[in-house]
């Protein structure tokens, strides 16, 4: 069996050691005669899945006591609109630097009084905005911020200085990546699909001090303390994709050996094709270099036509899902915690040569 190597912004690529262990025990976990997917949720087998999976995340972020760590469906997006129902009173504040922070305003506005207090739009979302503590209402409930842009391929470089308000951040494609200060933020949230496992499980990480007093009018299934006072477990959670997700936090803790090892492959992954970027007379990356990401590389040729030409060839070579997000085009290429060192070194080859054919 070959595998090509998937770019994908995702669902993204699982480490072959984690897709391996899912297969073994496809048929049958331990010695239950059944495969996870097929566990009732509040068997012993399940449950011990479930806690080691919320504890392994602790584990790995080193996430105190001081935090709620739970698990919700609906994806990301849904914490748009959880987010400001059940930790907004006041005002919240966004920086806007994407189509996910446009996309989180929209919902915002519905909810609360919501405020963009930079905005990196009018030049095509090419760069961070600098927050200063100046900038940001102290009485505001939260500062929104999305960490790393999957689309324009763009990351802070620090966090905005928001002085007392909280900081609220999207994670969902650089969980996990990197060693993080989890007591910076008063709420993290991420899908699981590119850096921790597979679509169908959010994770949300809640400072205690965040929440507001039990509000019984908001929807049962919308409500914070649902997932706290019932674990995770109201209802029948996406137990096959928590299951996937402990197996990426095995992964990184035992095979590449934590965080700071996460982020020194990271780095020196999307460093190859950083640089060869830097370099080529016919590639061109579009973002500040200060603010690159880490996870998406985002990258041009002369042409439209010569991006499409580059996809369909790369592709035909075994380098898929290099397309640009539909709203800007040209190439991306996500490469998250599972893309080895080599698919990198390859496409880098792959792009020499197009270069040497097409420049």
């Amino acid at each position: 069996m070959s595998r090509i190597y998937n770019f994908s912004s995702g669902p993204a690529m699982l480490p072959t050691w984690v897709l391996e262990r899912a297969q073994k025990e496809l048929l049958e976990y331990k010695d239950t005669g059944q495969s996870v997917m097929e566990m009732s949720h509040r068997s012993p087998e399940y449950m011990e899945i479930h806690a080691r999976c919320q504890n392994s995340i602790r584990e790995l972020l080193g996430i105190s006591d001081d935090y709620h760590v739970f698990f919700v469906q609906g994806g990301a997006s849904l914490q748009f609109s959880m987010i400001p129902m059940n930790l907004a009173e006041n005002k919240v504040l966004i920086v806007n630097t994407g189509e996910w922070t446009k996309k989180a305003y929209t919902e915002h506005i519905k909810i609360v009084p919501t405020e963009i207090i930079a905005d990196s739009e009018p030049d095509s979302f090419s760069y961070i905005p600098h927050v200063t503590e100046d900038m940001v209402d102290q009485t505001a409930d939260y500062l929104y911020i999305c960490q790393n842009n999957t689309i324009f391929g763009t990351a802070y470089p620090q966090l905005p200085q928001s002085g007392k308000v909280p900081l609220v951040a999207d994670l969902s494609s650089m969980i996990c990546s990197e060693p993080m200060d989890i007591d910076k933020y008063g709420l993290i949230f991420a899908g699981t699909q590119k850096n921790m496992g597979t679509a169908g499980v959010c994770v949300v990480i809640l400072r205690k001090d965040m929440l507001k007093p039990k509000n019984d009018k908001l929807p049962t299934m919308l409500n914070y303390y649902t997932y706290i006072e019932n674990d995770s477990l109201f209802n029948t959670p996406p137990t096959y994709a928590i299951y996937l997700s402990d197996l990426v936090c095995r992964w990184i803790r035992e095979e590449i050996g934590g965080l700071e090892n996460m982020k020194k492959l990271n780095n020196d992954k999307a460093a190859l094709l950083y640089e060869y970027l830097d370099v080529s007379d016919f590639f061109r990356n579009p973002v500040n270099k200060e603010d690159r990401s880490m996870m998406n590389v985002t990258f041009v040729s002369p042409s439209t036509e010569l991006d499409k030409l580059f996809i369909k060839e790369a592709a035909a070579a075994g380098f898929i899902n290099l397309a640009g997000h539909r709203l800007v085009g040209g190439m991306r290429a996500s490469i998250y915690n599972a893309m080895p060192s080599e698919g990198i070194k390859a496409l880098v080859e792959f792009m020499k040569d197009f270069e040497v054919n097409h420049g």
